[in-house]
């Protein structure tokens, strides 16, 4: 005779899918109340949160060259200089021209206004046929658009703008970045004694994992946007397109999202190119395509590879509610998250199926 199964497992399943969903929900609904609280959390513990990111960035690249047999100082000041001295020369030439750029895209934003406005009435004129709940709809999107545009523009313009800021960031960043890379492990072991000794062992594992897998992915991601904006600002400029060099860091930044990012990218390069030539766009839009295609045929699946092997579902759903969190920076962090999540579940259901 055949043994029955036991539904407890499935239950089980049910009621915690139940609960995970109870939990986005209140995740989601709840934002207004503790969003207020993360913004100042996130303000107050910035630099210690970016400089702890890129040190975890270049840390192996220390310790590469620290089998060379050179001290593990020396490695320390090479990758430092190398890095901050890159970093330092880099803004010191593109900031004033993103800057500019800014400024002179905000000059032309009452000609972009009118093109658009003209450009939705005419829109209006061809669907007059259709249904009004249509027209609704359509009202609904465009006024949806319109601000996200609008609060885009406003934080590229005041994130770039904040000198107060950004001098801070400037000097501190460089100091913490130094500390956490000399005390590296100090700091390991240091987190270490807080977790309690039974748990070590599972610690090292889900550790070792999220860094296998998280690292690889984000220092790929990084290579790939870094070769993004470059393709995309060379082109742009044997276009003869305005505002190649800010149009060609959006392009860069969105393309760290899976899916999404390529198409919020290319909104702002169509809409510049609009306003130029309408025939442009046809050029535009087949270099961003070339460009994608590249990136996702040649360079993905070899520099990002398959670290975090995620279902696509899973990480549309992950994007979606990053965006309804976070907007854009929920997006870019949605997916390092899932990563860490899938990393913690898939260690929890191993070790109970060992039990």
């Amino acid at each position: 005779m055949f043994k029955e199964k036991s539904p407890l497992p499935f239950l089980y399943w049910i009621i915690t899918g139940i609960f995970v969903f109870l939990f986005i929900y209140l995740l989601v609904k709840l934002f207004p109340i503790y969003g207020a609280v993360f913004s100042f959390l996130w303000h107050l513990l910035a630099p210690f949160i970016i400089s702890c990111f890129i040190a975890y960035l270049l840390y192996p690249v220390v310790k590469k060259i620290h089998t060379y047999r050179v001290p593990k100082g020396i490695a320390i000041l090479l990758i430092y200089l190398l890095f901050f001295g890159g970093a330092g020369y880099l803004i010191y030439r593109v900031y004033p021209a993103v800057i500019h750029q800014l400024n002179d895209l905000t000059e032309q934003l009452p000609e972009l206004t009118n093109m658009y406005q003209d450009l939705i009435y005419r829109l209006y004129e061809y669907t007059s046929f259709l249904p009004e709940v249509v027209h609704d709809k359509m009202d609904q999107l465009i006024a949806g658009i319109e601000a996200s545009m609008e609060n885009l523009l406003g934080r590229l313009v005041a994130g770039f703008t904040k000198i107060f800021d950004m001098i801070i960031f400037l000097t501190v960043i460089p100091v913490l970045v130094f500390y956490f890379l000399k005390d590296f492990t100090k700091i390991k072991a240091y987190v270490k004694r807080w977790v309690p000794v039974k748990y070590h062992k599972d610690t090292s594992v889900v550790c070792h994992a999220i860094d296998k897998s998280l690292g690889n992915y984000i220092r790929g991601q990084l290579i790939v946007c870094l070769f993004v904006s470059l393709a995309t600002f060379v082109i742009f400029q044997l276009l003869h397109i305005k505002y190649a060099l800010l149009l060609a860091i959006i392009m860069g930044l969105t393309n760290i999202i899976p899916y999404f990012g390529p198409i919020i990218g290319a909104i702002p390069a169509v809409a510049i190119t609009f306003t130029m030539s309408a025939k442009l766009i046809i050029f535009v839009l087949l270099a961003i395509f070339v460009i994608q295609l590249i990136e996702s045929n040649l360079l993905s699946p070899y520099i990002v590879g398959k670290s975090i092997a995620i279902h696509p579902i899973a990480i549309i759903f992950a994007l979606l509610l990053g965006g309804e969190l976070g907007g854009v920076i929920g997006m870019i962090v949605a997916v390092p998250s899932l990563t860490i999540l899938k990393v913690i579940v898939t260690h929890i259901i191993r070790v109970k199926a060992h039990r």
